[in-house]
C-alpha cells in the first residue's frame, strides 16, 4: 500500500517528498537520538568530575559510547518505544536503552550514572534545543535561495520602471527591481534575527536549583560544570528556570519565523496580482493543466500554493509562541504535547518556499505590458510639479494640480500646455517638460 495516500497529515503523504529533509530534524526519531545524544554526553561530562568514583573514558570508550545516537537507525530507536510502552515514560525509556547496552558491553557498573541528577526536562529541553539547531541548518539553504532568487531578479528588472499602485490606483513610478529588492532587504533582515538567535538550554535539576546535584557532591562547582556541558553541546546556557527551560527563546525564534513567512506572503500576493495585470507572463510546462474546463488558463498555483501554506505554517508558529512560554508554578506537562508539533511550523515553511521558488523560475516579465501601462500615465507627473511649483512659491500648487489631474484624462500635449502657463523661469519649464512618467523614478534604479 502507498503510505503516503493514507497519511493523516498532507506533510508526511502528498508533500513528503519535499520536505522529508526535515524528519531527521522534527520526529520521533529524532527526538529520541537527541535525547541519547545528551544523556551520553552528560555520562562523559560526568566521568571527567575528579569528584565521581567514575573513571574517565578513554577515546575508545567515548566512541563508542557516542554511537549509541551516531549510529542509530529508525529500527533500533523501535527498541525504546516498545519500551516507551511499558515504562510510560518516554525519557525513562531512553535511559534504559542505554542501561540495556551498558550491560551487553560489561559495564553494568556505570548503569546508575545515566541520567544522574537529572530531571526529564534536563534532557528534553537540551534536546529540543539540538532539534531546533538541526532544523534550522537544513532550512537555511533554501531559505537562502529564495532570498538569493528574489535579489537576482531585483537586479535584472533594476532598469525596468513600472507604474506603482497605492490603495491600488496608480502611483508614483517605481522600477520592477526596486520593488523586488525591498523583498529582499526585509527577509535578511528576519534572516540574520533567525541565525542570530539563541538556543538556550538547562541542567539543573527538578525545580532548577541544582538540589540532588549539590547534596550529592557539595564540592561540585555544578553551575560552572552545567555552563560548561551545554557550552559543549552548541547551545547557550540559561541559568535562571524552574524544572523547565521557559521557552522564551522559542517564542522569539518562532516570531522571527512568523515575521519572514509574512514577508513572502505578502511578496506572493503581489507577484499574483501582477500576473493577473499581465505584468509577469507565465511559462507554460508541457503536460500541466491550468484549468479542468477552460484550456487556455496557466494558473500563479505556486505562489497560491505558498501563500496557503505560509498561512499554515503561521498559525502553528503563533500557537507555539503564544502557548510555550506560559507553564502553571515550576511546571505543568501541556507544553509537551505541543513541542512535538514544532516540525509542522517548519515543514510547512518549507514546503511554501520550495513552491515560491518553483514560481519564481516560471515567471518571465512582460516588459511591453509594464512600460505601456506606465507610458500613458501622465498624471502621475503631478506630484512632480507640484513640488517644483512650492518651491518657487506658486501659491495653490497642489491644488491646481489637484483640478488638472484628479479623475480626468491627462496626456503630454495637456501637461505641456500647463507648464508653460506657469510663472516659473524658463530653463525650469523646459526641464519640467522633458519628464516623462517612465523617466520620473527618483533612485529607484540606484540600490
Amino acid at each position: 500500500m502507498n503510505e503516503a495516500l493514507i497519511a493523516l497529515s498532507p506533510l508526511d503523504g502528498r508533500y513528503l517528498g519535499k520536505v522529508k529533509d526535515l524528519r531527521d530534524h522534527f520526529s520521533e526519531y529524532a527526538l529520541i537520538r537527541c535525547r541519547l545524544e545528551v544523556e551520553v554526553e552528560w555520562l562523559i561530562k560526568l566521568a571527567k568530575l575528579p569528584e565521581t568514583p567514575i573513571t574517565a573514558f578513554d577515546a575508545a570508550g567515548e566512541t563508542r559510547l557516542r554511537t549509541l545516537y551516531t549510529e542509530l537507525t529508525p529500527e533500533k530507536a523501535q527498541w525504546v518505544k516498545d519500551r516507551e510502552k511499558v515504562t510510560n515514560h518516554d525519557v525513562k525509556a531512553v535511559e534504559y536503552y542505554i542501561a540495556e547496552n551498558l550491560e551487553q558491553w560489561g559495564q553494568d557498573d556505570l548503569k546508575p550514572w545515566v541520567h544522574f541528577a537529572c530531571t526529564s526536562e534536563d534532557i528534553n529541553n537540551l534536546s529540543h534545543g539540538l532539534m531546533l539547531k538541526g532544523g534550522l541548518q537544513a532550512m537555511l539553504p533554501v531559505m537562502k535561495e529564495l532570498i538569493g532568487d528574489i535579489a537576482q531578479k531585483a537586479e535584472n528588472y533594476r532598469k525596468t520602471p513600472m507604474m506603482s499602485k497605492t490603495h491600488g490606483q496608480p502611483a508614483t513610478p517605481s522600477t520592477m527591481g526596486k520593488e523586488f529588492m525591498n523583498v529582499v532587504a526585509r527577509l535578511q533582515r528576519q534572516l540574520w534575527k533567525i541565525t542570530s538567535q539563541e538556543i538556550l538550554g538547562k541542567i539543573n535539576g527538578a525545580v532548577g536549583n541544582f538540589n540532588a546535584h549539590k547534596v550529592s557532591f557539595p564540592e561540585v562547582d555544578w553551575r560552572g560544570f552545567a555552563e560548561s556541558f551545554i557550552t559543549d553541546l552548541g547551545l547557550t546556557y540559561n541559568p535562571f528556570t524552574t524544572q523547565i527551560e521557559p521557552h522564551d527563546y522559542m517564542a522569539e525564534l518562532f516570531d522571527a519565523m512568523s515575521r519572514f513567512n509574512t514577508i513572502l506572503l505578502d511578496f506572493n500576493r503581489d507577484m499574483w496580482a501582477y500576473i493577473s495585470n499581465e505584468y509577469f507572463t507565465q511559462i507554460p510546462v508541457p503536460g500541466q493543466v491550468g484549468s479542468s474546463t477552460m484550456p487556455h488558463k496557466v494558473n500563479p498555483i505556486d505562489f497560491e500554493n505558498s501563500e496557503g501554506n505560509l498561512g499554515l505554517a503561521n498559525a502553528m508558529f503563533g500557537h507555539l509562541s503564544a502557548k510555550l512560554p506560559v507553564s502553571r508554578w515550576q511546571r505543568d506537562l501541556t507544553d509537551s504535547t505541543v513541542l512535538r508539533n514544532m516540525g509542522v511550523g517548519f515543514g510547512y515553511s518549507l514546503l511554501a518556499y520550495r513552491s515560491c521558488l518553483q514560481g519564481l523560475g516560471k515567471i518571465k516579465l512582460n516588459e511591453g505590458v509594464v512600460k505601456a501601462d506606465l507610458a500613458k500615465a501622465w498624471p502621475l507627473l503631478g506630484e512632480a510639479l507640484q513640488t517644483v511649483m512650492r518651491k518657487y512659491g506658486v501659491p495653490n500648487s497642489y491644488e491646481k494640480l489637484k483640478d488638472l489631474t484628479r479623475g480626468k484624462e491627462i496626456d503630454e500635449t495637456s501637461l505641456r500646455e500647463f507648464i508653460e502657463g506657469l510663472d516659473l523661469p524658463p530653463e525650469v519649464k523646459e526641464s519640467l517638460k522633458t519628464l516623462r512618467p517612465e523617466t520620473y523614478l527618483g533612485y529607484a534604479e540606484d540600490f
